[in-house]
């Protein structure tokens, strides 16, 4: 009898040992898209150890993988900077591809949501993605820091109360150009774009401001997406009755139609303008000596002259060995807003609304200039530069030529 006693407990003692191994910390993911098995908090508090974390759902695959991968430079390079803690609280970026996929991305706003317990979201590139992900973000009351997509929509009819954006409008990028081209490039315009959502609301927003000045759009043509070869249309811009050309391309549309528009003739007989992705820090390199001479609006730029630019720069080129681009100062400048209102809230991120009124109030001199936000639009509001590409040795640069202060979208 003794021993049949000691033999159970012996047993006992086994299985509350495997019982308390199998609770706490031990949790597995077979896949992206299944739960752990150990469920965590969905929130955080000032008295848990859990980690602040922050989603970002960002491609490092696809067209936009160099876009994605330059936003979380910035982010990884602020957080660094304040050791990764804010209030005590140590700060955790879950990153997840979109793909550029806006289904794909759906899927993985999920699992960061339902598996990663995540606090906050910041990304993504793709207008599109932002749209599609839009309506989980508003059910779910996840506060949602815009770092780059700029469709109006996203703070006009799908604003939501949990959606702020730190970084532009397509509206603020065209609009901010229109008086100015009128004052100081003539009174008779040409304007080009790709042919796709943000092509024509930025040339939408220039064309409403040039026309309000007094200028006239003599005409309009739009470029397809990817496009290789521009010499029609730039044919059609060869004439002498207008006083430049605005255009608005990115990446290697913007490589191809800047070194076209010099080697049809058009550079140094038309003026050039347009949005500053025509000559942005990751393509200008690769246009040779093409865009000399072509003026640009654009709300950051390598070459401001501000101690926090200075530093920014300065801090990017010795962790990267590389320059930032308009990307990376996006994630560093995100990553701060976040942290300045998790610091409001000393580290408590459990209720979404006071998170999202936090992030409210953030006023920064960042790497950009002055930044805060409209309560009304949730949209940033901040100064636009105009820059002018010139001539540097064998290679070229831009220089800031003016300022259009505290741009306004006006929300609808």
């Amino acid at each position: 009898m003794k021993l049949v006693k000691r033999n159970w407990l012996i047993m006992l003692a086994f299985v509350l040992l495997l019982s308390a191994c199998s609770s706490g910390a031990i949790s597995t993911t077979s896949d992206n898209n299944k739960k752990e098995e150990t469920e965590k908090p969905t929130t955080t508090d000032s008295t848990s150890d859990e980690p602040i974390k922050i989603g970002a759902l960002l491609p490092s695959t696809g067209v936009y993988a160099s876009l994605g991968e330059n936003v979380m430079n910035g982010m990884e390079l602020y957080f660094e900077e304040i050791g990764w803690e804010v209030a005590g609280k140590k700060i955790e970026i879950v990153h997840e591809d979109t793909e550029a996929d806006p289904q794909v991305s759906l899927r993985k706003l999920r699992k960061l949501m339902e598996q990663d317990k995540i606090d906050i979201l910041t990304g993504p590139i793709s207008t599109a993605v932002a749209y599609a992900i839009r309506d989980e973000v508003d059910k779910n009351k996840l506060p949602f820091l815009v770092s780059h997509a700029g469709g109006n929509d996203l703070t006009r009819s799908k604003r939501s109360d949990y959606i702020w954006r730190s970084s532009f409008s397509s509206y603020q990028i065209g609009h901010s150009m229109g008086q100015w081209a009128y004052d100081n490039i003539g009174k008779k315009i040409y304007l080009t774009a790709a042919d796709y959502a943000f092509g024509h609301e930025a040339t939408a927003a220039f064309k409403d401001a040039y026309i309000a000045a007094g200028g006239e759009i003599v005409e309009e043509v739009f470029a397809p997406l990817g496009n290789n070869d521009y010499s029609s249309y730039l044919g059609k811009m060869n004439r002498d009755d207008i006083d430049g050309i605005y255009a608005f391309f990115a990446g290697t549309d913007a490589i191809r139609f800047v070194q076209q528009y010099e080697q049809y003739g058009l550079k140094g007989k038309i003026p050039l303008i347009g949005s500053g992705w025509l000559t942005a820090e990751d393509t200008r390199p690769q246009q040779g000596t093409a865009p000399e001479g072509i003026i640009a609006s654009i709300f950051w730029d390598y070459s401001l002259d501000t101690p926090e630019n200075k530093k920014f720069v300065e801090a990017y080129e010795a962790k990267y060995n590389a320059r930032p681009s308009i990307e990376s100062a996006e994630g560093y400048d995100a990553a701060a807003i976040m942290a300045k209102a998790i610091e409001a809230l000393n580290g408590d991120v459990s209720d979404p609304d006071k998170l999202v009124e936090e992030i409210s109030k953030v006023e920064l001199n960042s790497p950009r200039g002055p930044i805060k936000f409209d309560k009304e639009t949730h949209q940033i509001i901040q100064n636009l530069y105009i820059v002018e590409t010139y001539l540097d040795g064998d290679k070229t640069e831009n220089k800031v030529i003016d300022t259009v202060p505290e741009v306004v979208d006006p929300g609808k």
